[in-house]
């Protein structure tokens, strides 16, 4: 049987690191009390720290790091797509030529 992946709202994941943060629960208490597996606590909490997880968003925003990286993976799959074209394009030229 497959497990169902569960969304959590932003408030939730706040409430829940502030468990940890403001409340001294462990990670591991917090996980049990909230039926969270471990793991996400841990990945909310250095979003938290991180500043990623903020209130009036739907998701965690990347830092701007991540959103460079991003950006640059974007870029080097397009320039791969226009050395393809670009490849198929001289040999066809080079067949054409007596």
């Amino acid at each position: 049987m497959a497990s169902k992946k569960r969304d959590y709202s932003m408030e939730f994941k706040i409430d829940a690191v502030k468990l940890v943060v403001d409340q001294g629960y462990t990670i591991k208490e917090a996980a049990e009390r909230l039926g969270v597996p471990f793991a996400n606590i841990t990945r909310w909490l250095r979003q938290y720290r991180n500043g990623q997880l903020q209130p009036d968003h739907k998701q965690a925003q990347p830092t701007a790091e991540e959103a460079r990286v991003r950006q640059l993976e974007l870029e080097n799959k397009r320039l791969e797509q226009e050395v393809a074209i670009l490849k198929k394009a001289a040999s066809y030229f080079a067949r054409q030529m007596p």
